[in-house]
């Protein structure tokens, strides 16, 4: 009798069970969503710690973009181009890399194609440069810091 009135309730309140599914896939990929796609997410506080014990930083920006302003000691690689110059980056394959673009979704993608090409320890720098600009962090312009 019980199994009648949940399938009763499931076929009246089908719409609030869609929204609850949702929800609870919203929140698995939240939490185990950096796990599946083989990179973290990291904030800029994060990025700075991780560069000054020596990561790798990735700009997937096109140059004119990483002109206007830079983390210190970007390698400039347009996410466009990625594919066809991984051997220029071949050094850095084992060790953390963090990769970022204007808000961290072309970073993503660029995350994606690094994983494929066997790099170990990618880091998405959340929100790109966008929350680096936020959290008042210094970028370098033409050489200068800014």
């Amino acid at each position: 009798m019980e199994s009648a009135l949940i399938i009763e309730f499931m076929q009246q309140q089908w719409l609030l069970l869609l929204a609850l599914m949702i929800v609870l896939f919203m929140l698995f990929q939240s939490h185990f969503g950096d796990k599946l796609s083989g990179y973290a997410s990291i904030a800029p506080e994060q990025a700075v710690r991780m560069m000054n014990d020596g990561a790798f930083v990735l700009d997937v920006r096109s140059i004119d973009e990483y002109r206007g302003g830079h983390l210190t000691g970007a390698k400039n690689l347009s996410v466009a181009d990625l594919p066809t110059k991984l051997d220029s980056l071949e050094a850095h394959k084992a060790g953390p890399t963090i990769v970022y673009c204007e808000s961290g979704l072309r970073s993503a993608r660029a995350c994606g194609i690094l994983r494929k090409a066997g790099f170990e320890q990618l880091h998405n720098l959340s929100g790109g440069i966008n929350a680096w600009r936020g959290a008042n962090l210094p970028i370098v312009k033409q050489g200068k810091k800014k």
